[in-house]
């Protein structure tokens, strides 16, 4: 059988990005309004000059708080996560669409006691607009040989007991290599109550998660029919952050940057395959085409040029090459500015990715970026929310003369916002049918 290019692999998933499946449109104009979009993005993640710059809005709870709600309520209350994406589907043209996956399922956290996470009534007011990450060290610096040896029994065993409360219990199971022939002994451990409890709440989770994935999946149904697509798909990170945000924290594997090396080096190298993996099964399942790597930590002044070519661009590189060759487009998120790094991370292939940029100077990654991949941003998130329409447009048309010409540029935010004016966003949108057409 003779294997497909990564190229050939990506244009297989841009025609099938064309041509959903089993969709049904409200009128012909949304169909052809659908398959005009979808052909913009394609064009602009190829290189090509499409007929207008495409625009991509940088929300995620923002529909709640267009329609009067708050986190709270749509993490608890379906029908109102329903009604709120429905409004927003409704009443905003968009050429992108964000739907409701990133309002997480609030019954689900609390069975679970999740502890990476903060939310209203945990941890934070009730009030509050926003997610809080809960930073902690949790496995310790003596455990990479445990996390090197097995990573999945490390994470069953020892990291999920840390993480969710409700898995403390996993920490008494037995390796799944102790079945050799004879599983009596294997089994012993869910004899245990709190074992068998831990299941339980498995159990509840994934039934919790199908009413949640219902409410999402008809809102999305919604926005297809309408002629809006999406640029879902899979989700990871780069093998630095999965270990700095989520398990040696940030002050942890600073310190292993100089005390553990070699170890944090190779934990890295482990974990890079499964990410790989992990986020091409993600976007294998859900029909998606891109895979979206927030960089949480490799950003300019967080460390050195020398120290982001050892430990953090090598694995990183390795997990985008991966994805390209499974013809999925990733989208790199480079939070924070990366004036210094843009030349090393022009070492990608043609037209294989998707830099969306935060701070960085635009015109540099223009000229050292602009010939090879696809670049977006960074309109200032305090500008949609404080600005007026007009600094909207006058930002955005400085800033397509920039980076523009020949094709090659989304247009969207710096960073993600919640409650940006309605008319910033439209203003947005606007912007580019006036100075972005080719």
């Amino acid at each position: 059988m003779i294997e497909l290019t990564p190229e050939k692999k990506r244009e297989k998933r841009f025609q099938k990005w064309l041509s959903p499946a089993d969709t049904n449109f409200v009128d012909e104009s949304a169909g052809k309004s659908y398959r005009q979009r979808v052909k913009r993005l394609i064009d602009v993640i190829s290189l090509k000059e499409p007929d207008r710059v495409p625009v991509m809005f940088p929300i995620t709870l923002y529909p709640a708080y267009y329609a009067g709600s708050n986190l709270k309520r749509v993490m608890y209350d379906y029908e109102e996560l329903h009604r709120v994406w429905f409004k927003f589907i409704d009443e905003f043209e968009m050429d992108i669409y964000a739907g409701p996956a990133v309002v997480s399922p609030g019954r689900m956290f609390d069975n679970l006691d999740y502890k990476l996470f903060k939310w209203p009534g945990h941890g934070i007011g009730i009030n509050a607009s926003s997610y809080q990450f809960a930073e902690g060290e949790y496995i310790k610096a003596d455990e990479y040989d445990a996390l090197i040896e097995d990573p999945s029994d490390f994470w069953l065993r020892v990291y999920l007991p840390r993480i969710f409360g409700a898995f403390e219990a996993f920490s008494k199971l037995n390796p799944f290599t102790s079945i050799i022939e004879i599983p009596t002994g294997y089994f012993t451990p869910y004899t245990r109550s709190d074992v068998r409890t831990a299941l339980k709440v498995l159990l509840d989770a994934g039934d919790e998660l199908t009413k949640w994935m219902q409410v999402v999946g008809e809102c999305d149904k919604k926005a297809l029919s309408k002629g809006i697509p999406s640029l879902r798909g899979g989700y990871t990170k780069a093998p630095f952050d999965i270990i700095g945000d989520t398990m040696r924290g940030t002050q942890g594997i600073i310190m292993d940057m100089y005390r553990l090396p070699d170890k944090l080096i190779e934990a890295m190298e482990k974990i890079t395959p499964l990410a790989i993996k992990n986020a091409v099964a993600s976007t294998n399942s859900s029909g998606g085409m891109v895979i979206t790597i927030p960089l949480h930590k490799g950003a300019d002044g967080f460390m050195s040029g020398k120290q982001f070519e050892t430990f953090y661009w090598p694995t990183l590189k390795k997990v985008i090459l991966g994805i390209v060759n499974e013809g999925i487009v990733p989208i790199l998120f480079a939070e924070g500015s990366y004036n210094t790094r843009l030349e090393i991370i022009s070492e990608l292939p043609k037209a294989s990715v998707i830099w969306w940029f935060d701070k960085t100077d635009m015109a540099r990654a223009k000229s050292i970026l602009g010939s090879t991949v696809c670049i977006a941003g960074n309109v200032p998130g305090s500008l949609l929310c404080t600005g007026t329409p007009g600094d909207v447009k006058k930002y955005c048309q400085k800033i397509i003369k920039t980076c523009g010409r020949g094709g090659g540029y989304l247009l969207t935010g710096g960073a993600i916002i919640d409650e940006a004016k309605p008319e910033n966003l439209q203003a947005l949108l606007e912007a580019a049918k006036e100075y972005g057409v080719y």
